[in-house]
């Protein structure tokens, strides 16, 4: 009479389900809700790191035209030619350009994390002490010690990225880097000459000097968001003989040439695609200025779609041929059917589209042809190929301005484009056999 009957004392039993099964049940769902968690986790590891990369480089390109907008100023203080002034542009190209070199066996010997904080220490710093100089000549070593801390961003970036983006978002990465970029293009003159014409010019680098060294104390506090390499793998000792033999790798050559040879179009675009329209066509330089905006902001339209075209497929060769393609064309026209100068704004937005959305698929074909735990260097070495056309780009489409060839200027940035899409092409080509024999062996 006070026995308890089985279903009094069991809860399963109560339920009509056996502890077995209903043990089991509670079990298997487990490691479900643990693999959620675990997704969930690393999405969000993920958007944090490519938030963090994105920032970075949204502040070298900022600090890169911190300076620029402020020569009529400077001019108007030291009463010196704007010449003098051009020169600490290609001054801070160069020591970018070795440096970038350089700073990809740094990020692969110590780690992506002391080589970006660096960087942006000397960005700032070098803003920072520019608002003090006593003439003009003392922003010659400074321009060039933010040259060599600008450097560092490319084989940093790229480095934290392949090393801690899951790859099914590296698409997105590269595409939230870029943009980054674009957005520092676009605010740092509108910032930069709005200081300096409110307060003066040396107000303007002492207000944005002291910001860059705010913003490192910021990214010096995400101590593991900025690893180039897995949790307990050691650094790398790469030999000289062994790094050259790496950049003499055909697809390593051809990633530097390919950027070498893209950026003397886009740079001669940027910098001379006002005055040569208006030289070509008598087209009013606010309407040719407007024309360069539009290429800036379809570029950087470009570049979000960019990511989703990269995240969706694994042609990514195919993608920056055809974008390469159509700004190529549509250079060609302007330089040829002097009819379309009245769309010019049209059609350099296009163009932007076109050549923006080829920059995250581009980054996945270097990443494709790089070796694994040489991310720093190859890096470093490919977009030193960036600094180098750079550096010879407005020179070389200026001269053209100069001797009265506008329109040619725009046929060679036409011939550069198609001649990149053969590099894009020998890449894939020439990478492939090199991948069948790594899975092979």
């Amino acid at each position: 009479m006070g026995t308890k009957s089985p279903d009094a004392r069991s809860p399963q039993r109560r339920s009509g389900i056996p502890r077995a099964v209903s043990s089991g049940f509670a079990i298997s769902r487990h490691p479900l809700t643990s693999a959620n968690s675990s997704a969930e986790s690393a999405l969000r590891r993920d958007v944090r790191v490519i938030g963090l990369i994105g920032s970075a480089h949204c502040l070298s390109h900022f600090f890169q035209l911190t300076l620029a907008p402020l020569f009529p100023l400077i001019k108007a203080e030291f009463g010196v030619s704007y010449a003098t002034l051009g020169a600490l542009v290609s001054v801070f190209y160069v020591a970018s350009g070795l440096c970038q070199f350089g700073a990809g066996f740094a990020v692969d010997r110590f780690g992506a994390r002391p080589v970006l904080l660096g960087g942006i220490a000397l960005l700032a710093g070098g803003v920072l002490a520019g608002g003090l100089v006593s003439g003009v000549y003392w922003l010659f070593p400074l321009v060039a010690l933010m040259g060599i801390g600008n450097g560092v961003f490319h084989p940093a970036d790229f480095a934290v990225l392949n090393a801690n983006v899951a790859p099914q978002r590296l698409g997105h990465a590269y595409s939230t880097h870029g943009v980054g970029g674009s957005v520092g293009y676009a605010v740092a003159p509108i910032v930069s000459f709005g200081l300096g014409s409110a307060f003066g010019w040396r107000t303007s680098l002492l207000v944005l000097g002291a910001l860059g060294l705010v913003a490192l104390a910021a990214f010096a506090t995400q101590k593991d968001a900025f690893r180039s390499r897995p949790h307990g793998v050691a650094p790398v000792h790469h030999s000289l003989s062994g790094s050259i033999d790496l950049f003499l790798q055909a697809p390593i050559l051809l990633c530097f040439a390919y950027f070498c040879i893209l950026t003397l179009a886009t740079i001669g675009i940027q910098t001379f695609a006002g005055p040569a329209l208006n030289a070509a066509y008598g087209i009013p330089i606010a309407l040719a200025t407007s024309a360069l905006a539009a290429y800036l902001l379809g570029s950087t339209a470009g570049i979000l779609v960019g990511g989703f075209l990269a995240s969706q497929t694994a042609h990514h060769h195919r993608v920056a041929a055809v974008g390469l393609a159509i700004g190529g064309a549509l250079m060609l026209l302007v330089a040829l059917v002097p009819d379309l100068a009245a769309w010019a704004v049209a059609m350099f937005a296009l163009t932007g589209f076109a050549l923006g959305a080829t920059g995250p698929s581009r980054d996945m074909i270097v990443r494709a042809a790089t070796p694994p735990g040489a991310s720093g260097r190859v890096y470093g070495f490919v977009y030193s190929g960036l600094d180098l056309g750079a550096t010879i780009a407005p020179v070389a489409v200026g001269a053209l301005i100069d001797h009265d060839l506008p329109r040619l200027a725009f046929g060679a940035i036409a011939v550069c484009l198609f001649l990149a899409i053969g590099t894009v092409l020998q890449v894939r080509r020439r990478a492939a056999p090199r991948r069948a024999v790594a899975a092979a062996e």
